[in-house]
């Protein structure tokens, strides 16, 4: 029995009047976001898929994905988590907690420039010898000229470790991780969920912190967790969720976006789009994706549907700008699909 029917009550009604359904056995009620969210989805990867064959813009006749920056359908597709395969993750083989300790200080500061530039000034970080006074003067060196460290993706509240600046403290964290054992206890982690669990212990993470980082963790070979065991679901998810659904029948918001990842090819083959969804080689939305994809609806209702806005940000701050550079693009390779990280390919421009 699919786990998506229209509800017999609601009879055969024009598609945009189609608002309640049966969703993994509840009674809901959708607004029109929800059907924005198919339609979000199916288009941002259509673009994805047009870039990277390298094809001319416009890629989209979508003004307001044509205007405005949105992440990809698949987040491991991101340029942030493309770069963090390959130059973080597998551009060589390391043990688990090289690999641990240098996921978390990639993702602190999440900027490829800041990697790069402690890369530069530092070295490669790897557990043996690490420190926090050279990565500490290096960024000084970045803040002093004008430069930001950290990403403006994530909210990266301070560990308070009692350091003059916000990246000496979290540098310090990491050290203090590392000499304490919490490093090498996530290696023992038995589940995706067990692995988010103790990554929530650590000072000034937090639930959605903790999980981008066990998802992040995840991608490398030390880890092999299904994406589909586990989700928890951020403040903008949540933001998305309550202007998809005007009654979840119950459900909350983990069980909604399980509930979405479940339903995917049924919910796009009911959505009227202008292309319709790809998955990525054969790999369906998982949870982390049905997540993000939530944040970004919650984005795109901003404009196209203001009417439910609930009192929150009534507008998208990122402009889209083209980056004319080149992404290699590649996968964890325990994915099976014909990218792989280990060996990335340039099929075309950003995307």
């Amino acid at each position: 029995m699919p786990l998506a029917t229209r509800d017999p009550d609601q009879g055969q009604l024009p598609f945009e009047e189609n608002r309640v359904f049966r969703l993994a056995g509840r009674r809901v009620q959708v607004t029109e976001v929800f059907w924005s969210y198919w339609r979000l989805a199916a288009e941002r990867q259509a673009i994805f898929y047009r870039r990277a064959a390298g094809e001319l813009g416009p890629w989209t006749s979508d003004p307001i994905l044509a205007r405005h920056r949105f992440t990809n359908a698949y987040r491991a597709s991101d340029r942030v988590s493309q770069y963090l395969l390959h130059h973080v993750i597998y551009d060589e083989e390391r043990d688990a907690l090289d690999t641990i300790l240098r996921v978390l200080l990639f993702k602190i500061f999440n900027r490829i420039d800041t990697w790069e530039h402690l890369v530069d000034r530092v070295g490669q970080p790897a557990a043996a010898g690490f420190g926090t006074d050279g990565y500490a003067k290096a960024l000084d060196e970045l803040l002093d000229r004008g430069r930001r460290v950290y990403s403006a993706a994530y909210i990266m509240p301070s560990p308070r470790r009692g350091a003059d600046r916000k990246h000496r403290d979290h540098l310090s964290l990491v050290e203090m991780l590392l000499r304490t054992g919490v490093l090498a206890h996530l290696e023992r982690a038995s589940s995706l969920r067990s692995l988010y669990e103790r990554l929530c212990e650590v000072p000034s993470f937090g639930p959605f912190l903790a999980f981008q980082y066990a998802i992040d963790l995840n991608y490398s070979p030390h880890f092999d967790f299904d994406e589909m065991d586990f989700v928890v679901a951020g403040p903008g998810a949540v933001r998305g969720i309550r202007k998809c659904f005007a009654d979840t029948g119950g459900l909350d918001a983990a069980e909604v976006i399980a509930a979405m990842a479940d339903t995917a090819t049924e919910f796009f083959e009911m959505t009227p789009t202008p292309t319709p969804f790809r998955d990525l080689w054969g790999r369906p939305l998982q949870l982390i994706d049905c997540q993000n994809l939530f944040c970004e609806v919650d984005k795109y209702a901003r404009v196209a549907h203001p009417e439910h806005s609930l009192g929150g940000p009534g507008r998208i701050k990122q402009v889209y700008r083209v980056d004319q550079r080149p992404l290699t693009l590649g996968y964890p390779p325990k994915w099976g699909l014909p990218l792989s990280a280990q060996a990335p390919s340039c099929l075309g421009a950003a995307v």
